[in-house]
């Protein structure tokens, strides 16, 4: 893995290089993504299915896209026992972490009769991409759908890409029963996205659409913005660790690995102070990857986007932390709860040599839908938050609008809006 000297080339050019990764950066694939959303939008069903024959092998009907209870039970037959207890102490996890995220209306009022406040309502229907076909993740559908069940969600829909015999993977629906999806469907790629945008005949539009997958699933749901809301634009996944001469070799290149198998354009960065740890950890990396099943992958990504970069202070390193802002953002340091006070951007944020990233994929609470390509500068993990929308409330009496009346059409008139203004005026008439 190559070793470089932080400097403010370095930090360039390893910015430049990320950026590359993000889905504004493949416009080649936009128009046949539009042409598909124009499509489904025309033809509802019959586009859907055409292009879930084209594209996923199966031939699907309005009879046959929506999973049955009978797929469902056949799913749990199907599940090793001990990952269905596994997934459940899971969600257990997720909806703990959840429930503290809820936010609840409010209502402050005054003895001159105001009232103001906020009201919360949840979203009456979500839409939850699942990726599908080469590889299953139950771990995605946990992080998408409880969220939106804490919240209140009226009807929670999933799609999910089937194989050629038109089945979903087994473990995913067992993830989606267990998390309380409503309605499962078939169908993946950018014309799921689009049958959740505008509806067809079998699969119901929705309020907002959340979830990860390719490039494809990507740039629809950048296309449908507006005619529904999303969650964000996933871009490749990412790691940064933060290290000093404290933290063990070994550690730091199983987390940056962690990250790495996902896919070519993944992106694993270590950052330290220590040019002996970064010996080390390129060492241990060759080890780990010589005997990993997804070494091709590992290779091509480290190739790609694998950096370790030599600090000349701890400072420095933290100001190319927040400048990456990463996806998973590693401490291991002897301090790591003071460096984690000067991060000011990152998706989430794993303290100490026993907090790996894979811990918070899977297992601990917090959601793993975070934000890449330097978005955690504006952007949060998926909550909560994410499925509600609010609602400002206002309440006058005449006694409260009298002393300030005059001021509002004043206002209102120095912007030559004359009719706001006589609809404050028209109140206090003679």
């Amino acid at each position: 893995m190559r070793i470089l000297k932080l400097t403010e080339d370095t930090r360039r050019n390893l910015l430049e290089d990320l950026l590359k990764r993000s889905p504004n950066s493949y416009k080649q694939y936009e128009d046949s993504v539009n042409d598909i959303i124009e499509n489904v939008r025309g033809q509802g069903d019959h586009a859907v299915f055409s292009y879930t024959k084209q594209f996923d092998g199966a031939e699907l009907d309005s009879h046959s896209v929506l999973v049955t209870r009978e797929e469902i039970d056949e799913a749990y037959r199907l599940v090793d026992e001990k990952l269905i207890r596994v997934m459940q102490k899971s969600l257990d996890n997720i909806r703990a972490y959840h429930e503290k995220q809820k936010q609840y209306s409010w209502f402050d009022s005054r003895p001159d009769g105001v009232l103001l406040g906020q009201k919360v309502t949840p979203l009456a229907r979500v839409g939850v991409y699942v990726p599908g076909g080469k590889a299953a993740y139950p771990s995605s559908v946990l992080m998408n759908v409880l969220p939106a069940k804490v919240a209140g969600v009226g009807k929670i829909v999933m799609a999910t890409p089937c194989g050629k015999d038109g089945k979903v993977n087994p473990a995913t629906l067992a993830a989606a029963d267990l998390a309380g999806a409503d309605e499962i469907y078939k169908i993946g790629g950018a014309q799921a996205v689009a049958a959740f945008a505008f509806g067809t005949e079998s699969i119901p539009k929705v309020d907002k659409i959340v979830g990860p997958g390719n490039i494809y699933v990507a740039l629809a749901k950048k296309a449908v913005f507006g005619h529904v809301s999303i969650d964000s634009i996933a871009g490749p996944s990412e790691i940064l660790v933060l290290a000093d001469e404290s933290a063990n070799p070994r550690y730091v290149a199983a987390d940056l690995l962690s990250q790495a198998e996902h896919d070519e354009l993944a992106s694993a960065i270590l950052i330290t102070t220590s040019e002996k740890l970064a010996g080390q950890v390129s060492e241990e990396i060759d080890k780990f990857t010589a005997t990993l099943p997804r070494k091709d992958i590992i290779e091509k990504s480290l190739d790609n986007y694998g950096y370790i970069l030599v600090a000349s202070n701890m400072d420095e390193a933290v100001d190319a932390a927040n400048e990456i802002a990463s996806e998973h953002l590693e401490i291991l340091t002897a301090n790591p709860f003071d460096i984690m006070m000067k991060i000011k951007n990152a998706g989430a944020i794993f303290l100490g040599e026993y907090a790996s990233e894979p811990l918070g994929d899977y297992f601990a609470g917090p959601n793993h839908v975070l934000p890449t390509n330097g978005t955690a500068k504006f952007f949060s993990p998926l909550g909560v938050d994410d499925f509600i929308k609010k609602s400002s409330i206002i309440s006058y009496s005449k006694e409260a609008l009298e002393p300030i009346y005059k001021d509002i059409v004043q206002f209102a008139e120095s912007e030559r809006l004359t009719a706001h203004a006589n609809s404050i005026k028209v109140r206090f008439e003679r």
